[in-house]
């Protein structure tokens, strides 16, 4: 956890110092006076104020304000809604250019997702999952890649000649693999490395 010890003249200004230098919301930190400060004596023996300032493991307030500073140096206007359902961090953007933050088959989605897990997950607090979408991209990518995957999986079959798809990330081959785990005549695996690891949809030799 962030901890911070700031000294003032008063308790009140050493923590907004702190408050200002950690980048957050009183609401969001546990605060211990560790010397109350005085005045002394007709002006001696003056003695400063000091705090102890500690960031609460706060997941979904780290995640909006990583993403919000995110977009804000990127120029892009996007608004972030959070919510936390046990372990599992849901959140949707949304403004009027999403197709720049989706990108090309999803992939700055996914890398924005990336990081942001990267940020949540320091260490502070029990592991988080965490699922970045946009216009409901994730479904309908799903969906697209589960009749992708039977049509040629009926094509395997007709023709009894392996299929490579294009490099997915592991998200998107589980959703493969998922989709055509009980089909009798074909198998999948994967190959490669990542970033270009593919799924395979291969024919059960000898099922005919």
């Amino acid at each position: 956890m962030r901890t911070l010890e700031k000294t003032a003249k008063t308790v009140d200004a050493a923590v907004e110092m702190a408050l200002l230098e950690l980048g957050v919301e009183k609401e969001n930190v546990e605060i211990e006076v560790l010397e109350e400060g005085s005045k002394g004596f007709l002006g001696l023996g003056n003695k400063d104020a000091k705090v102890k300032v500690t960031v609460k493991y706060d997941p979904k307030g780290n995640a909006v304000n990583f993403l919000e500073n995110l977009f804000k140096y990127a120029n892009e206007d996007v608004v972030v809604e959070a919510s936390l359902d046990g372990n599992k961090l849901n959140i949707e953007l949304s403004g009027p250019d999403m197709g720049v933050v989706i990108g090309k088959r999803g992939e700055t989605l996914d890398a924005i997702q990336h990081l942001t897990s990267l940020a949540v997950n320091k260490g502070e607090g029990d592991f988080v999952k965490v699922s970045v979408d946009s216009e409901n991209y994730r479904e309908k990518r799903n969906k697209t890649l589960e009749s992708l995957s039977r049509k040629l999986a009926a094509k395997v079959i007709r023709t009894g000649r392996n299929v490579t798809l294009e490099p997915m990330n592991s998200y998107e081959r589980r959703v493969i693999h998922s989709t055509l785990q009980n089909e009798e005549f074909v198998t999948t695996y994967s190959v490669g490395q990542s970033p270009n690891r593919k799924v395979v949809i291969a024919y059960k030799r000898g099922e005919e």
